[in-house]
């Protein structure tokens, strides 16, 4: 996209959202004819305010769409408990490298001829319950395809679902395939048809990830749609079947709610895809274990170089690698860039962060110290207070390996207290740890400060809890600047770890016969700091050339393969072309 970082808009929560527009851009990198589309959050997530305890506080960001977007006089609408909701879209073009465009369309219905439960709709990301929820994807997924239509978009191939959100789509699809037909109900013929358009990326092994509503929202939503399915015919009472999870067979959609059965989202996108892919290899295997039965592949994610790239890396790439923008293999070559000038360009991304440091929290963290990241959604199972678990034992590895210091940044969901507990938990460690590792917490964590920590930072640390990491994709971005990761073999890790060559590793491999095993924070925080301590900073600060190494290595085997323009082409070649 060509909106700066700084502008840019926030109608996104987290990695699925940047992920979206890193894919988009790669795709228009590639001038694959794409369209994409998603909800407009008139609200966007929020504004993080932190108190001197670490107290999060949260403030809703209002933005103006026609600031950034083009609004489209094409209009569509669905049904919401006999209530008809208009729906207009508004457009917003990536430009990829060579000038081609990729459409994002955003569905909004803050129409004045809604009413006004349904002009909140795309109002605010988590704006309210689960039927709120369930309505925003019925305008998401049968809205958006009913929207793709009235903007003449008649022939697409493929339809691309991330995650379970929009699924419904796949019923928008399935009716029209009976109106063709001119049938009023979906029979077997229409499943098979449907089932060869749609493609479905699991992004989750968490289970809040994939979305269960009670089949009474579903009658609610839709009351004259009783006689949807033709459930006197087999495979699509099977299909019934397996998207309610339910042992027997309903005679209909009434008896289905009376019942208590609950509507899952993610076994509808299995049921009804052609392909069905992990968001890494790891995640693959775990995401088949959570669905026996279902063909899971893999496919790994990535990052859009030209974005995630600093400045002065990006300079250098061009002065050495002119056609990395266009062709990411090519940076594989960055193990021939002169060392110097590779330490020069992190210095200068050093330095940047280091002032929004100042800038943000009047502190003046040491550009010579060693400098470690973590910036993530703050949730219990990314562990980011892993590496503060024993504040002595950190003292320690001050006075034998050389001073070091940590840069935090991340949001709490509002509704998460254990998340919030995380933040309260390191501002009482950068307290108890002043004197000797300078700790940080960046407030208000946006796509242009997490640019400015991957690039910065000497070390980039993951700690998620196994197998619960899906992919992660911070660390590619780290990597692409040069900055080695010290990471959990979990997600992309396990598959971008060479030890002492990319980065390091916390732990043992859990894909072993004990992989099953529950995850040791003791011995885990142990393996960290033994690796900070007896490894990583001795070769920063006494053997900076083998560091250096290190560091180009990071370029040339992770950023090289870990981006968007790679995972596109599998795309294609895996997803969208079979």
């Amino acid at each position: 996209m060509e909106i700066a970082l700084e502008n840019a808009m926030p109608s996104y929560s987290g990695g699925l959202g940047v992920l979206a527009g890193d894919t988009i851009r790669a795709a228009a990198d590639l001038r694959l004819p794409m369209v994409a589309v998603s909800l407009l959050y008139r609200k966007g997530y929020f504004t993080q305010r932190l108190a001197e305890d670490g107290s999060q506080t949260e403030e809703p960001v209002e933005w103006r769409a026609e600031d950034f977007l083009t609004e489209e006089p094409a209009r569509a609408s669905v049904t919401i408990e006999g209530r008809r909701v208009e729906l207009r879209c508004w457009r917003y073009s990536a430009k990829g490298v060579r000038g081609f465009e990729v459409p994002i369309y955003f569905l909004d219905a803050d129409l004045p001829g809604n009413a006004e439960v349904d002009r909140n709709l795309t109002g605010a990301l988590y704006g309210g319950d689960s039927f709120y929820r369930l309505c925003q994807e019925v305008v998401l997924g049968i809205g958006g395809v009913r929207m793709l239509g009235a903007l003449g978009y008649n022939d697409l191939t493929r339809y691309h679902m991330n995650e379970g959100h929009a699924a419904l789509l796949s019923l928008q699809l399935l009716y029209d395939e009976a109106m063709k037909a001119g049938r009023a109900s979906i029979r077997s013929e229409d499943i098979e048809k449907v089932r060869g358009k749609c493609v479905f990326t699991t992004h989750t092994p968490v289970p809040a990830g994939h979305d269960h509503f009670p089949m009474e929202y579903l009658t609610r939503v839709f009351p004259g749609q009783t006689e949807f399915l033709d459930l006197k015919d087999a495979p699509t009472a099977d299909l019934l079947k397996r998207v309610l999870q339910a042992e027997q067979n309903f005679p209909d959609l009434q008896e289905a709610a009376r019942s208590g059965a609950a509507l899952n989202l993610t076994q509808l996108a299995l049921s009804l895809s052609t392909y069905v892919n992990g968001v890494a290899k790891q995640h693959g295997e775990t995401s088949r274990q959570m669905f026996p039965g279902a063909a899971i592949e893999a496919i790994t994610n990535g990052v859009h170089a030209g974005t995630w790239t600093s400045p002065p890396f990006q300079q250098l790439f061009d002065r050495y690698i002119p056609s990395w923008r266009e062709d990411n293999y090519s940076l594989r070559s960055a193990l021939g860039l002169p060392a110097e000038e590779v330490w020069a360009a992190h210095l200068i991304a050093k330095f940047d962060l280091l002032e929004t440091v100042r800038k943000k929290t009047g502190l003046k963290f040491d550009p010579e110290a060693f400098t470690i990241g973590f910036a993530r959604r703050a949730t219990g199972y990314k562990r980011a207070d892993l590496i503060l678990s024993d504040l002595d034992r950190l003292r320690e590895i001050v006075k034998n390996a050389g001073h070091f210091q940590i840069i935090y940044a991340g949001k709490a969901h509002p509704n998460d207290g254990g998340g919030k507990d995380i933040i309260r938990r390191i501002f009482h460690a950068k307290k108890a740890l002043r004197k000797t590792v300078p700790v940080v917490f960046l407030d208000d964590y946006n796509l242009e400060l997490g640019g400015k920590i991957t690039s910065g930072v000497d070390l980039w640390l993951n700690t998620p809890q196994f197998p619960l990491e899906a992919s992660g994709t911070s660390g590619m971005k780290a990597a692409l600047n040069g900055v080695p990761s010290l990471s959990i073999l979990d997600g992309w890790w396990v598959e971008g770890h060479i030890e002492g060559v990319t980065g390091w590793c916390i732990g043992e491999s859990r894909r072993t016969a004990a992989g099953n095993t529950p995850a040791d924070n003791t011995a885990e925080a142990e393996s960290l700091y033994t690796k900070l301590e007896s490894v990583i900073l001795p070769m920063y600060y006494t053997e900076r050339a083998k560091f250096l190494a290190v560091m180009q290595h990071a370029i040339a085997i992770n950023g090289s393969f870990f981006n968007t323009q790679r995972m596109v082409q599998q795309y294609i070649t895996d997803a969208y072309l079979r």
